[in-house]
């Protein structure tokens, strides 16, 4: 079968589910993956040819596609900052917005050269870890998660990455001092209340780790003021603490870390206009 045949089956079954756009992105980072081809080299060889067996590989994602599993974990990886993450059912899928947040950090820090200590909480694929230990080579990183199968998945995507960072297994919210200091604590915890959760697509609802995504109305707060409590402790002087952070509830968090006495606190928006990060620094 012509690829060009299969592409509008393809896009006859999706289209449905998905925007044509993100169908698009999917048709063409399957082709990628599986024949090394980007979208100019079928324009420059349009008889190129699926056999069946092809077809069989093809029809296995679409079908998974049409049940609305995400493409990251179909292929098993997801690209973020520029370096290639393995993910399955025990991590989140990395987001843009994290994106935005790493490179606040690395932007902050980029005319420092000194040896600087960082921890990640609740690192998960360990996306934010890995990419500020690829980019910030004088930085020791440490990175914590509470389920053992993501740190796992983590250390071979630091592996696979070639950068050193080392991994904790522990419960933030049972921990009650991190033993040691850190220049910079980063973290994107649980943050999406439960009364949210019809505005979350059924691909991340039905396929994401829900340890990773939710938290109780009551009390949304939990890991930051947890976390926030702990770096008030663990943070070197003028030690900075990043978060993600809910769009709802970007007042909240500003007054939270002035109420645990952090200061230059800044609330930024994502490239969607929403609230999603929040800084403060320890005097």
């Amino acid at each position: 079968m012509l690829v060009k045949e299969y592409r509008t089956i393809f896009f006859e079954k999706l289209t449905p589910l998905y925007d044509v756009l993100e169908v698009e992105s999917f048709f063409y980072l399957i082709l990628e993956e599986y024949h090394q081809m980007k979208r100019v080299d079928l324009a420059l060889n349009p008889g190129f040819v699926f056999s069946e067996e092809v077809v069989e590989k093809w029809n296995l994602v679409l079908q998974k596609l049409s049940e609305q599993i995400p493409i990251q974990y179909i292929l098993g990886k997801a690209h973020f900052f520029g370096l290639d993450f393995g993910v399955n059912q025990n991590t989140l899928i990395p987001r843009p917005e994290t994106e935005e947040l790493v490179d606040w950090i690395l932007k902050t820090n980029q005319n420092d050269f000194k040896e600087l200590k960082i921890l990640d909480i609740g690192t998960g694929s360990g996306c934010i870890a890995i990419s500020l230990a690829k980019n910030l080579p004088n930085a020791k990183v440490f990175a914590m998660d509470v389920s053992e199968k993501a740190l796992a998945t983590a250390q071979k995507n630091a592996k696979n990455n070639n950068v050193s960072v080392q991994f904790l297994l522990k419960n933030i919210l049972e921990t009650d001092d991190l033993l040691e200091q850190f220049d910079i604590i980063v973290s994107n915890p649980p943050y999406v209340r439960n009364l949210e959760k019809m505005e979350i697509k059924p691909n991340v609802l039905e396929n994401e780790p829900h340890l990773a995504l939710f938290v109780e109305d009551e009390d949304p707060l939990i890991f930051y003021r947890k976390i926030s409590e702990l770096a008030e402790k663990n943070l070197t002087e003028n030690g900075q603490l990043f978060f993600e952070i809910n769009q709802y509830l970007g007042e909240q968090m500003v007054t939270l870390l002035e109420q645990k006495n952090f200061k230059n606190i800044e609330l930024r928006k994502d490239i969607y206009g929403n609230d999603r990060m929040v800084f403060g620094r320890k005097f």
